[in-house]
């Protein structure tokens, strides 16, 4: 058991301590260049093979065809585990990592993730 003036003097040499511990979230710190976070779609690289969703172990992708060559993904963050087994499974690299973490929501709805083709450009023609 450690005395009460012991430990006091202990408190006290802790307030002027460098902390031991990172400064999150106030200074960032940088992650390693094969980190697997959020995973992004490039439209415009997708074929719609669909073997990101083949390959996926939490079924966690979805792929639509949304026009003539357009391909839209729909991405639930609530069940992806981040292996990223979508991004090396894609031929055309039309799936990408990120180093992006706080993921974290209040809105469960928020979890589900769109990255579409533009469907505009077709509207237009």
């Amino acid at each position: 058991m450690i005395r009460p003036g012991k430990m006091v003097k202990q408190v006290l040499e802790s307030l002027f301590k460098k902390p031991a511990t990172s400064q999150y979230p106030f200074k960032k710190s940088a992650m390693p260049d094969r980190y697997r976070g959020k995973i992004i779609f490039h439209p415009e690289l997708c074929i719609g093979c669909k073997m990101c969703v083949r390959d996926c172990p939490s079924n966690a992708i979805t792929i639509n065809k949304v026009g003539d060559k357009k391909f839209e993904a729909e991405f639930n963050l609530a069940k992806c585990i981040y292996c990223a087994q979508c991004v090396d499974s894609c031929m055309k690299k039309a799936l990408e990592s990120t180093k992006e973490f706080e993921l974290a929501v209040l809105d469960k709805k928020k979890l589900k993730v769109i990255f579409g083709a533009d469907i505009k450009e077709d509207v237009k023609k």
